[in-house]
């Protein structure tokens, strides 16, 4: 490990150095390039300086040991030993978590998809509940969301909601929220009391950038048509509202919450270039499926990952089995210790696959 993290500390100081290039400085994208890079190399370097001095600590008082016989001194070393090895010790674990390979996606911005399942109109009120959650989730993270489509139901519920998410490590940390996440709740139109359990389907897609798809225009169908409200109330009067559908693979993207019919077809070309850039990575994946099963999320849609529990303000998700009691804040968007607990598992499956070449 040392080995590797003192090839990484020489790589950091390259790119520092490259960084302060005048020729560098006035190319733009290459400085954003290597300005990227060293960003995510910065914890290690912190976290490898802070165990290099910690090494050198416990070697200074181990010394101080040998050969010893002043009793004051030796209580002294010995006690420096005894605080700085835990110390060590833990800072060896986190660097370890550090050095696990990263998803090449995970620094993308983010295209999120919220469909409201089976439950009828409840389902509809609870996609628009995790959309307020995300929403405010990503503000509390400084990141910037933008919808990209919505169909409301009317009274509060949304059939589809489609929204971009930006900001660094957008996907790394929000990718494993893709599936099927079930609530249960009494309906305020429920007389009874009864409990019902309802569900909507999230998808969390890394934004392809330029470079990752290329679409053929010639491979579009582009409709247009009148933007329309819940029940059918003219939005405007123009024919505003795109469709772009994909031939090749007949996947589908509207676009109308935009006045310019501009605006709304770019909006869906990132939607659809975000979807097949998906669909390719999961074709990737499919060649290690073995590997897949133990992953913490696998992408698949139609996995069951989490379920809401309104009575006994109870979240549980079902891939770590972590339960949390404080559902009223989560909703509000206070949700990353649930997604560090996501992040941290799925690091430790990685460490413990990769863990001979650390």
């Amino acid at each position: 490990m040392l080995d590797r993290l003192e090839s990484i500390n020489e790589n950091f100081k390259e790119l520092t150095d490259k960084l302060s290039n005048p020729k560098v400085i006035g190319n733009q994208s290459e400085f954003q390039r290597l300005a990227k890079r060293r960003a995510e190399l910065e914890p290690i370097i912190e976290a490898y300086h802070r165990y290099a001095e910690l090494l050198k600590r416990l070697d200074g008082a181990r010394q101080m040991l040998e050969g010893e016989t002043d009793p004051e001194i030796v209580e002294m070393a010995e006690l420096e030993v005894s605080e700085t090895e835990p110390e060590i010790e833990k800072l060896e674990k986190e660097l370890k978590l550090l050095l696990v390979p990263k998803d090449a996606d995970d620094s993308k911005n983010t295209i999120f998809e919220i469909r409201a399942g089976t439950g009828g109109e409840e389902a509809a009120l609870f996609a628009a509940v995790l959309y307020r959650m995300y929403s405010r989730y990503a503000e509390r993270q400084g990141w910037k969301c933008e919808l990209m489509s919505m169909s409301e139901t009317g009274i509060g519920g949304i059939k589809e909601v489609i929204f971009s998410v930006e900001g660094a490590g957008a996907f790394g940390r929000l990718k494993f929220e893709s599936g099927v996440h079930r609530v249960q709740r009494v309906p305020q139109t429920e007389a009874s009391g009864r409990v019902h359990t309802s569900a909507a389907t999230v998808a969390v897609l890394p934004e392809a950038e330029d470079v990752d798809v290329t679409i053929d225009e010639t491979e579009l169908r582009i409709d247009v048509f009148r933007s329309s409200g819940p029940g059918g109330q003219s939005v405007n009067t123009t024919d505003s509202a795109v469709r772009v559908t994909h031939l090749p693979t007949g996947i589908t993207v509207s676009c109308q919450d935009e006045k310019s019919q501009h605006k709304n077809k770019a909006k869906a070309l990132r939607v659809l270039k975000a979807r097949l850039f998906d669909n390719a990575r999961m074709q990737a994946d499919a060649v290690r499926a073995d590997n897949r099963r133990s992953q913490v999320g696998s992408g698949d849609r139609s996995e069951r990952i989490r379920t809401y529990n309104f009575p006994q303000q109870r979240l549980t998700d079902h891939r770590i089995n972590l339960t949390l009691y404080r559902l009223t804040e989560i909703i509000e968007g206070d949700i990353d210790d649930v997604i560090s607990a996501l992040v941290e598992a799925d690091n430790l499956r990685k460490l413990a696959e990769d863990g001979n070449h650390i």
